[in-house]
């Protein structure tokens, strides 16, 4: 990847089937292992309005910090996910693979959303090795959760005081 201002982040899902240009995130770093942004949402919620993400290219996972309106943590949001670049355009395609997982303050959390998982490959919407891929993602984010080690994910948007 060239340089972090020239670089375009698009948001690709499959349910429903759309591709975002996230052209209001700022790039806060970037390198070979993680892309770092902080946003605001596309839509307003009422339960948060801004957030920090940390791509982890090499992992398939995308994790977001959501935030309330007075700067509290909501809770972490995980999206498991393809990374796609496009040398030309110096775009990077986010493609959400379904299965997410939301982490609490307080240490609880939950996956979600595999009923579409199912619901898109049934559909051949999500090939079977996006589905591979997926739940091998998924279950490697797991693995860390349960082995109390989502910290060592935490420390590149710590270290930038996100």
């Amino acid at each position: 990847m060239t340089s972090t201002n020239d670089l375009k982040l698009y948001r690709k899902r499959l349910i429903p089937s759309e591709c975002i240009l996230l052209k209001d995130d700022v790039i806060v770093k970037q390198s070979e292992d993680v892309v770092i942004t902080t946003w605001k949402t596309l839509n307003p919620k009422t339960a948060f309005n801004h957030g920090c993400s940390c791509y982890f290219l090499k992992e398939g996972v995308k994790m977001s910090k959501f935030y309330r309106d007075d700067g509290s943590l909501l809770y972490w949001y995980c999206d498991i996910v393809d990374y796609s670049y496009d040398p030309e355009e110096n775009a990077l395609t986010t493609t959400d693979l379904l299965a997410d997982v939301i982490i609490y303050p307080d240490g609880r959390f939950k996956v979600v959303d595999l009923d579409e998982l199912a619901d898109a490959l049934e559909e051949g919407i999500l090939s079977p090795e996006q589905l591979i891929r997926s739940l091998r993602c998924l279950n490697h984010l797991l693995t860390r959760l349960y082995r109390d080690k989502f910290d060592q994910l935490q420390v590149e948007l710590d270290s930038l005081g996100l």
